[in-house]
Formats: C-alpha cells, sequence, structure tokens
C-alpha cells in the first residue's frame, strides 16, 4: 500500500465529508437536523476524517481505486451500507418507539451523497498522486 496516497487521501476526504457534511446539515437541511448547541466540533471533524481515512485505505490497500467516476460508485456504496448501519442502531436507542422514516430517509440519501462525493475526491487525489 501507498502510505502517502493514503495518509494524503485519506486527510483530503475528511475535510471534504466535514465541509460537506456543513453545507448539507447545517445550510440545505438545517430544518429537517435542527442543532441542538451542544455539538463537539473536533469530535464531528474526527468521526470525518476516520471516514476519509477508512475509505482511502479501502481504495488504497484494496481495491486500486484511483478514477473519480469508480470512486463516487464505491463511495455511494460504502456510504449506503453505513448510513443504514448508523441509522438502524441510532434509531434502535429512542426512549420513544417512534421512527421518522422520512428523516431517516433522508438522512440516508444525504449520507449516500456525500459519501459518493467524497469518494471521487479520494480518487482523484489518489489518480494525481501515482
Amino acid at each position: 500500500m501507498n502510505v502517502k496516497n493514503f495518509l494524503v487521501s485519506g486527510s483530503v476526504g475528511g475535510i471534504i465529508y466535514f465541509l460537506y457534511g456543513w453545507l448539507f446539515y447545517g445550510i440545505l437541511f438545517k430544518q429537517a437536523f435542527p442543532s441542538n448547541g451542544n455539538e463537539n466540533y473536533v469530535m464531528i471533524f474526527l468521526g470525518c476524517l476516520t471516514f476519509g481515512l477508512f475509505t482511502a485505505y479501502i481504495f488504497t490497500k484494496w481495491a486500486g481505486i484511483s478514477n473519480w467516476i469508480t470512486g463516487f460508485v464505491a463511495g455511494a456504496i460504502i456510504g449506503l451500507f453505513m448510513a443504514l448501519y448508523m441509522d438502524f442502531f441510532a434509531n434502535s436507542m429512542k426512549l420513544t418507539p417512534d421512527i421518522n422514516f422520512q428523516i431517516m430517509a433522508l438522512d440516508i440519501a444525504i449520507t449516500v451523497v456525500m459519501s459518493a462525493l467524497t469518494g471521487a475526491v479520494i480518487a482523484l487525489v489518489n489518480g494525481k498522486l501515482k
């Protein structure tokens, strides 16, 4: 595995994922996902960085993805499974049995789009670093 590609593309991907999160959740869909004012932005950034490094690891170590189109598709698939995993578990821990399936579907769709775009960026950076 090319460690330089992994670290650079993963870091860029994490930053991009963080910025997409701010755009989608903080601006475009703020009404559906209101802020409670207690967000820890350091933890959010570290989570985004982890996602970027995780995706970059898959792309550089296992899949050899360095084409933005392939990265877009692979990112979307990774994002779909991550979103389903997170939403199922988040809803399993609710104190009330009411599950808002519309918000859940919106969150899954947003995560898929963000992950696809991030995957494209990671693959593009991988391709440029070769």
